[in-house]
């Protein structure tokens, strides 16, 4: 007999934005029940600084605050706070953890690089295991995995230090963006990811997850109001992908903000994270790439209610 749903929810507390997920986990699927995602740039800074400023930390708490408040309300039965790489690289990144447990009584876990490329496998993957190698690209406000896996097994996986925020903050100064800070934006991720690579093998298809992707979509679709069920699934091809990024790098951002499909918050950010995809996918020879919404938020819900039949 099929068991009963759990009732679980995530709080991904990440580099760009801070975002939450209420859902039913049964046998292995997800179905949502509250998802809500709040750019809140954490990791600005960061790169520069090492630390986490002071605005920036209210920022994730200011989304928590509410997050938690649902989360109680919609009954949740079991709770994983996550954060990953702005956190994990911060100096007071301890220190802000701690200040969630005691203001909202959260026990945040850090996630290492492994567990953040576990939880994003499982979560691209959890619809259709892969039946050819494929690589599920993860772009991050302040880090980037990459993952390669056949059905349920990982065989490769690298956490790079390139996200939108760490560098946009690089790179991009201008308003619009020079060709002269776009080529060096591009030298840089592109010689990240190929020394990254090196060692990768071959994937002959590709999931990409998080805001990059699922913004690009959007825009190509041309989603006002942004609609997720359009979007996951959608395939992009490479050269449309480049066309997009020449629209969106040539545009001041008050331009940029007001495109269909893009939400203004992302704006500022959008670019890098385009040249990092359109590098990602040349890094493995990929023309098309297939958007999915089920990204570490469904991984660590997966996760999360395996637990409790394990404790049960």
């Amino acid at each position: 007999m099929p068991s009963d749903p759990d009732r679980v929810a995530v709080i991904d507390i990440g580099s760009n934005s801070t975002r939450l997920l209420v859902a039913d986990v049964q046998d292995g699927r997800v179905t949502p029940v509250e998802r809500r995602s709040t750019v809140t740039r954490l990791g600005r800074g960061v790169d520069l600084s090492g630390r986490l400023a002071a605005e920036a930390i209210e920022a994730a708490c200011a989304a928590v605050e509410p997050y938690v408040a649902t989360l109680q309300e919609m009954g949740a039965e079991r709770v994983d706070a996550i954060a990953t790489s702005a956190v994990r690289d911060a100096e007071n990144g301890g220190a802000f953890v701690a200040e969630l447990r005691e203001r909202f009584a959260l026990s945040a876990r850090v996630l290492d690089g492994d567990e953040e490329a576990r939880l994003t496998y499982i979560g691209a993957t959890s619809e259709h295991y892969p039946e050819v190698p494929t690589v599920v690209i993860d772009i991050g406000g302040g880090s980037t995995e990459l993952i390669v896996g056949e059905g349920r097994e990982i065989g490769w996986h690298v956490s790079l230090q390139a996200g939108v925020v760490r560098h946009s903050e690089r790179h991009l100064v201008s308003d619009p963006p020079t060709p002269v800070e776009l080529e060096a934006l591009a030298t840089d991720l592109r010689g990240l990811i190929e020394a990254a690579t090196v060692e990768a093998p071959a994937a002959t298809a590709g999931i990409a997850v998080a805001g990059t992707p699922t913004s690009l979509a959007a825009i190509e679709l041309e989603l006002d109001p942004y609609d997720p069920k359009r979007v996951h699934g959608h395939v992009l091809e490479l050269p449309s992908i480049q066309r997009m990024l020449s629209t969106l790098a040539s545009a001041p951002l008050s331009r940029r903000s007001e495109i269909p499909g893009l939400h203004a918050d992302r704006a500022p950010t959008i670019v890098a994270g385009v040249v990092t995809l359109v590098e990602a996918m040349r890094a493995f020879d990929l023309e098309r790439i297939t958007v999915s919404e089920h990204d570490i938020l469904y991984g660590a819900a997966i996760a999360l209610s395996d637990s409790t039949e394990v404790e049960s």
